[in-house]
């Protein structure tokens, strides 16, 4: 847990006044910064509202990739026969609907009469109610159910650069890291399709951009409680810091991942421990004392207040989210309690929430015993080195006057992410995981227990059918993983400018062959009519077919 300069996890080279100041000690107006603050929380790069330029104009690219033809294909395509029509049955019931026969050619012909009686639906509403301000704004036309996802897609970015900045203390790093993200191809099909797993990526990544910044809340009142002896009073376990309204917001954002899919709670898990191990490094930092009864009582107060903080929050959140199942009558299962009366303790608990929790168990029983086969169904094994990717819709035999130079073409959405990124990150990994244990730099410890909460735990469900476009959930910790990996490539700031040459043309060469991989593998992440011969050119491995 010990705490390392912005250094530590390389860096871009200051370039600017305030830069050079921060690292010679001083604030941007030139004050001298307490060492101690210095050494638990060193200041972000004093670049201003040119620190924003870089990640806008980056979020501007991605937008524009992601809204451009949005419409297209015009119609279902793949899962988003259940949840866009999910999505328009919370905005007008409260409640998701079963849907009539032929209920797509119908609404694509502008029919939305095709909802019956209440549905059971195995994931809860917060990625549908999103889909649903879509539809509310644009109508219910792909376009308008596509939409928000895509706003998410655009705004993870956004988020990814500015939490890789205060990460690594460089503007440069989190604006690679946000381009990178910007290229990546699972990330675009996904921003492009009405699916539950962007929508959970993206509020995961805000919690823990949450946390990082209540990180260095938090450090930095730690270290003015320490001053000017250095350290806290010898013996005493340093101010109680119980207020921690960065925590609120994680908690808030956790509580909205688990809420679009269940598997984003399992990381809330995971980075709620990491965030008390920060504090716990933070406190061994400034001379807390752990020996003494009363430094161990107030360990486990930190622990106890950061469960309630953002655990509370997150399941208040969560159940917040079934506001319209609670509001309406016909729910599916809303009246179950009334018909099984409670006994003993549990006639204590409101006959809303018993039928709630049997609802719940009813979908645990889905997910667990599901047992149908799918022919793009893959093993979590593979899904780091896109053993299996997804086709998402599949035309062919288009010829001449559909646009075809040929006598044969295809059209594809192929959910597969930027091979060379992906390849090159799972090598980065391996980095990650030295640097954190050995080197005991904190930061690579995000991308390790990122991977680990969203990737391991689908081992226990490989029986079951599961998929690669699951693992766009993965896909954040693997890119800062990936940056952080680079900032040490390219060096401290305080390098030989040969070192730092050489570290620039590496940061430079895996940004031009990402790229290149990406405009590669594009036709078939957007569904454009090209020859036969060239999709099959882009089949680099029988799986992928």
């Amino acid at each position: 847990m010990t705490t390392t300069t912005s250094e530590r996890a390389g860096g871009g080279s200051p370039g600017r006044v305030g830069d050079a100041a921060a690292v010679m000690g001083r604030d941007p107006d030139g004050r001298p910064i307490p060492p101690l603050r210095r050494r638990l929380c060193p200041p972000l790069p004093d670049d201003g509202w040119r620190g924003w330029i870089g990640p806008l104009l980056i979020t501007v690219f991605a937008a524009a990739l992601r809204l451009w033809h949005l419409g297209r294909p015009a119609k279902f395509v793949f899962d988003e026969t259940y949840y866009p029509k999910d999505a328009f049955s919370l905005l007008h019931f409260g409640v998701e609907h079963q849907f009539a026969d032929k209920a797509n050619e119908r609404i694509l012909a502008g029919d939305l009469d095709v909802f019956g009686d209440p549905a059971f639906v195995v994931h809860p509403p917060a990625g549908k109610w999103l889909m649903a301000v879509g539809e509310w704004m644009f109508g219910m036309t792909p376009f308008g159910w596509r939409f928000c996802v895509a706003v998410a897609g655009a705004l993870s970015i956004l988020v990814m650069a500015r939490m890789v900045r205060r990460l690594t203390r460089s503007t440069l790093l989190g604006c690679l890291a946000a381009f990178l993200f910007a290229v990546d191809g699972l990330h675009l099909v996904e921003s492009r399709i009405a699916l539950l797993d962007l929508p959970a990526m993206f509020w995961l990544l805000l919690a823990v951009a949450a946390l990082l910044i209540d990180r260095d809340w938090v450090r930095t009142r730690l270290a003015d409680a320490a001053e000017p002896l250095g350290r806290v009073t010898p013996g005493t376990w340093g101010p109680p810091l119980l207020w921690r309204p960065w925590r609120l917001v994680a908690g808030l954002c956790f509580g909205l991942a688990a809420a679009t899919k269940w598997n984003a709670a399992l990381a809330l898990a995971a980075f709620g421990l990491l965030t008390w191990a920060w504090d716990v490094g933070a406190r061994r930092a400034v001379g807390a004392a752990f020996a003494h009864w009363a430094g161990v009582a107030r360990l486990a107060l930190d622990a106890a207040v950061a469960f309630v903080t953002i655990v509370g929050t997150a399941v208040v959140v969560y159940v917040a989210s079934w506001a319209g199942w609670f509001a309406s009558p016909n729910g599916w299962d809303r009246t179950w309690a009334a018909s099984n009366p409670a006994s003993g303790l549990a006639r204590l608990v409101p006959d809303a929430v018993r039928s709630l929790w049997h609802y719940h168990a009813e979908i645990m029983y889905f997910h667990t015993h599901l047992t149908e086969k799918h022919q793009y169904a893959s093993s979590p094994l593979g899904w780091l080195v896109i053993a299996r990717p997804v086709s998402f819709d599949w035309v062919d035999n288009l010829g001449p006057r559909q646009g075809c130079p040929t006598d044969r073409c295809v059209q594809e959405i192929l959910g597969i992410g930027t091979p060379v990124l992906w390849w090159l990150a799972v090598i980065a990994l391996a980095g990650c995981l030295a640097w954190w244990i050995l080197g005991r730099d904190w930061r690579f410890g995000i991308p390790v227990v990122g991977v680990a909460a969203t990737w391991l735990p689908w081992f226990q469900y490989a029986n079951r059918p599961i998929f690669y476009f699951y693992a766009i959930i993965i896909l954040p910790w693997m890119i800062i993983g990936l940056t952080l990996v680079l900032g040490k490539a390219l060096g401290p700031r305080d390098a030989s400018p040969r070192r730092r040459m050489w570290g620039a043309a590496v940061l430079g060469g895996v940004t031009l062959l990402v790229v290149l991989n990406f405009a590669y593998v594009y036709p078939i992440l957007t569904d454009q009519v090209i020859p036969y011969e060239s999709w099959l050119r882009r089949m680099w491995f029988r799986s992928w077919v």
